[in-house]
């Protein structure tokens, strides 16, 4: 069998690295990697993708993006997508730009086999993926804030998916931002992000395995009224603080129960509490300034497609926390 060309085209070196690794060992792949969409579309056209494992959320061009440019440039490349979107409309369009076959992340080995062989060349389901030799490409050095920006990735993809179906909307998936921030650093973040704004925040707490911290999911005041009225919530005060609770609990909930899963273990929750509601974010800094120290932070954006709809999520990870998450990630990396 002669050499087969394959690209794995994500942004985040962890997906990138568990990919190669996930590879079946007895094809004769000679594999290439993209960091962003407009590599991938170069690599291909140089003859680097008869095969592509393609991300659908990355920064230059997504996935849905190079997908569509294939189309346009008639380039030939077989494509499996391999995503933390798992929207059902994420997988139906796709699908309908050409898509192969579609695997959720973090992808399973027997999986990303089966797909390979519905490409058309047969190679036993019951071979063991083993770590690539020489003759795959370098594997990437994965640091911390990329793995933890892969497996937040990977929740929050969940989490959306399971909003999009309560909303009846596309959601609207962005790179996850994850920093380590002090107080201070936190505070202005915050403050820039929303200056102007009048909010309402809802917080709840969560523990478990080592690991602590509080999801802070905000909302735009000017928004409610329409994210009301996508859930036929009545127009009364209660009726839509009721909404943004269950809207929390939706999110927030999805969200750690994805990192739960992927890091093995057991977040609890507490109950969702409202922090500040009709404010503006330097109140809401303010009353909660004492709760927020050194921090791990997480910044998640979610968008309604052709709404001017948003909600902002951050995690809020102790630092105690960072050292156990440390643990947990250097073992799935290596």
């Amino acid at each position: 069998m002669s050499t087969i060309p394959l690209l794995v085209c994500d942004d985040s070196n962890m997906a990138r690295k568990q990919l190669i690794r996930a590879l079946p060992s007895n094809w004769p792949f000679q594999v290439s990697q993209a960091t962003n969409g407009l590599e991938g579309l170069e690599a291909m056209r140089q003859g680097l993708g008869q095969i592509v494992l393609l991300d659908l959320t990355m920064p230059e061009l997504d996935g849905f993006g190079v997908l569509a440019k294939l189309r346009e440039e008639g380039l030939q490349a077989d494509v499996i997508v391999v995503s933390g979107d798992v929207q059902e409309e994420a997988v139906r369009r796709a699908k309908a730009l050409g898509a192969k076959a579609f695997i959720k992340k973090p992808a399973d080995p027997m999986q990303l086999a089966e797909a390979l062989n519905a490409l058309g060349i047969d190679i036993p389901l019951n071979s063991t993926p083993i770590a690539p030799t020489a003759a795959f490409s370098d594997l990437p050095n994965v640091s911390f804030r990329d793995a933890f920006r892969e497996i937040t990735n990977i929740a929050m993809g969940r989490a959306a998916e399971l909003l999009g179906r309560v909303l009846g909307v596309f959601i609207q998936l962005p790179i996850p931002n994850v920093n380590i921030l002090e107080v201070g650093e936190l505070h202005m973040a915050l403050a820039d992000a929303q200056r102007g704004e009048r909010l309402s925040a809802i917080c709840q707490g969560y523990i478990g395995g080592g690991v602590a911290g509080e999801a802070l999911l905000v909302f735009h005041d000017a928004e409610i009224n329409d994210v009301a009225k996508l859930l036929n919530t009545q127009e009364d005060e209660s009726a839509k603080l009721e909404m943004l609770l269950d809207l929390a609990s939706i999110i927030i909930g999805a969200c750690l129960n994805g990192l739960s899963e992927q890091l093995n273990i057991n977040l609890s929750q507490g109950h969702p509490l409202v922090l500040g509601q009709h404010c503006p974010i330097e109140d809401l800094i303010r009353i909660n300034q004492r709760r927020w120290k050194r921090t791990l932070a997480v910044e998640i954006s979610y968008s309604l497609e052709d709404m001017d709809i948003h909600f902002d999520l951050l995690l809020l990870f102790t630092e105690d926390s960072v050292p156990r998450l440390r643990e947990k990630l250097d073992f799935m990396i290596d």
